[in-house]
């Protein structure tokens, strides 16, 4: 799968991924300063799969019916706290599905 990270997303995780999906992100493509729907948008036109994201906030802001993009959202974003969770965020990005919508929970330790 094509995977883009959000700017919130630990490049540190891509590691994880790269021996199964092709991962870019969004600062690579000149996306950084894009709000959610027009990256979002840029994304799916682009041919991305799966938006690995550590906006809480975009299922809320966003309509995402009809999105053809999966999204994995990442409930932090420092990476001292996602690197003991990785198994759960390789497994959601790769059952993510066209317009999916999955929360991968990365409690405070």
């Amino acid at each position: 799968m094509l995977v883009l990270f959000d700017n919130g997303t630990p490049r540190t995780l891509a590691r994880f991924l790269i021996d199964r999906h092709m991962v870019t992100e969004a600062r690579a493509r000149g996306w950084q300063e894009l709000e959610n729907g027009d990256l979002l948008n840029e994304a799916e036109a682009a041919g991305f799969d799966v938006l690995v994201t550590t906006d809480k906030n975009l299922g809320y802001q966003q309509n995402l019916s009809g999105r053809k993009i999966a999204i994995v959202v990442l409930g932090q974003g420092q990476w001292s706290l996602i690197r003991h969770h990785v198994a759960q965020v390789i497994a959601a990005v790769s059952a993510a599905t066209p317009g999916s919508y999955t929360e991968v929970e990365i409690p405070y330790e």
